[in-house]
């Protein structure tokens, strides 16, 4: 491998390896095929790219000869493109992937607990309803994680997805669980908020206003003898 090409290797995004990881499982796909892949495992882990970014980065593989492409014959009405990883690809891969070199931190960006953050400026009720809607979403995705991993228990090849897939299940599991928390703990700050609500005894008194002081003070104390 010359030099220039080793350099390019190792310009490669995250994206990339992705997409070509994708190809690395049996059989040839399209660029759509890829996207729903995408959208049915890796963004239940990752993130699932649009599908422009998978066509810019098969552009990509091609180029540096990882993958390689070919139109559909004449027995297909439409006639479509379709993607397979190339030797050379899957050793490059297989590269990346037992790279001893960090993978970096996960990166954590919760919208709803951007919102939370600046909650003194929001309403309290229409911030517990984002949280609940918050709940429906997750168990949603829960679910759609679980169906997933009914896909690849179908599949041997797909051991280590499925693996990825049951790490998500439980995270999942964790958000609910912390949604859960986060609600009774919304409960928590509004409780004390009502019970520090002012008093009518509280209330300053005006200067023409009787006051009592255990009884002492008043039209009825020692000021109105």
């Amino acid at each position: 491998m010359t030099s220039s090409h080793k350099s390019k290797k190792q310009d490669l995004p995250p994206t990339a390896w992705a997409v070509l990881g994708l190809l690395s499982f049996p059989g040839e796909r399209t660029g759509y095929e890829l996207k729903k892949w995408a959208d049915s495992s890796l963004r239940f882990f990752y993130w699932s790219p649009a599908v422009s970014q998978i066509y810019a980065e098969l552009r990509r593989l091609e180029e540096l000869g990882y993958a390689a492409s070919a139109r559909s014959g004449p027995e297909e009405a439409r006639s479509k493109r379709r993607y397979a990883i190339t030797a050379a690809g899957r050793e490059a891969l297989a590269g990346w992937a037992s790279d001893s070199a960090e993978a970096g931190p996960p990166v954590l960006k919760h919208g709803l607990l951007l919102r939370i953050w600046l909650g003194h400026l929001a309403e309290p009720e229409r911030l517990r309803a984002r949280v609940g809607e918050h709940l429906e979403h997750t168990r949603g995705e829960l679910a759609a994680v679980r169906e997933a991993m009914e896909h690849a228990r179908e599949v041997p090849q797909w051991a280590f997805p499925a693996l990825a897939l049951r790490w998500s299940e439980r995270q999942h599991l964790a958000e609910l669980e912390l949604t859960e928390a986060l609600l009774a703990d919304l409960d928590g700050l509004a409780a004390p908020a009502a019970s520090d609500a002012p008093d009518a005894s509280d209330a300053p008194h005006s200067p023409g206003a009787p006051r009592s002081l255990n009884g002492l003070d008043g039209p009825d104390g020692p000021d109105g003898l």
